[in-house]
């Protein structure tokens, strides 16, 4: 066996969730290339039907389902549905910048909702088909925000720092399964999530300030983090976090 051949995914399916765009569409073309057949899932048809078209044409093998993670029901008709599934991608979620004071009760409910609740039930399901298999990787898509504070961001900070909690919970209870649990926490990646925060200048030189290695991540950069946590070539890495942050954690 040769190097890449621990990297490689050949025959595991993996589901990538909030894959219509961004980190999520990033990352399904990256384990496709691997050699994985990739399940897209978000909540935007359209989105996915142009991302499953770039994969097939690139070589890969994919398909697309529409889902709201929020809904229990749904995320676990298409788990239950699913022929085999190696990797969980856990990427959906949503940011409302607000200042703490200025917190309504919808914008916790909803970021918290996305972020957390989702994000655990849609683990937990992907865990039990893993577990019944005897292996599985799950990679939770946790943030820069779940390591330090950022400035307008608490309810966000504080569903990250829980997944990144949860994270290590996850990995102790599944013990003996064969099942993985990590994280990926990567720092402002220029996303449509993220464009209207980067466009204004105040804020891209502050986050231009905090990064040691003078640049945003790409997708690609946290696409081959996942990539690596997909994989046999992370075996003994399990419970712990993945910083691409480009030292932003090291002030």
């Amino acid at each position: 066996m040769t190097v890449w051949d621990r990297f490689s995914l050949t025959g595991q399916t993996a589901l990538i969730t909030g894959a219509g765009r961004g980190l999520g569409r990033t990352c399904a073309a990256v384990l496709a290339e691997a050699g994985a057949h990739v399940v897209l899932a978000a909540r935007s048809s359209d989105e996915l039907a142009v991302a499953v078209e770039e994969i097939t044409a690139a070589g890969g093998t994919a398909d697309a389902v529409t889902l709201d993670v929020c809904d229990r029901a749904q995320v676990d008709r298409v788990v239950d549905g699913l022929t085999r599934l190696d990797v969980l991608v856990n990427n959906a979620g949503t940011n409302v910048p607000q200042a703490f004071l200025d917190v309504d009760e919808a914008t916790f409910d909803l970021v918290s909702g996305i972020n957390l609740k989702a994000a655990f039930f849609t683990a937990q399901a992907a865990a039990r088909r893993m577990a019944a298999q005897g292996k599985g990787s799950i990679i939770n898509m946790t943030s820069q925000a779940g390591h330090v504070a950022l400035p307008r961001r608490s309810v966000y900070c504080a569903t990250k720092f829980a997944l990144e909690g949860l994270t290590k919970a996850m990995a102790l209870d599944l013990k003996g399964t064969g099942v993985r649990a990590n994280a990926v926490a990567p720092t402002f990646v220029e996303t449509p999530m993220t464009r209207p925060f980067l466009a204004n200048p105040e804020f891209k030189a502050y986050v231009d300030s905090k990064l040691i290695s003078g640049r945003l991540a790409s997708a690609d950069d946290v696409a081959l983090a996942v990539l690596f946590l997909a994989s046999d070539a992370s075996a003994m890495v399990n419970g712990t976090s993945l910083l691409v942050d480009g030292g932003w954690t090291a002030h």
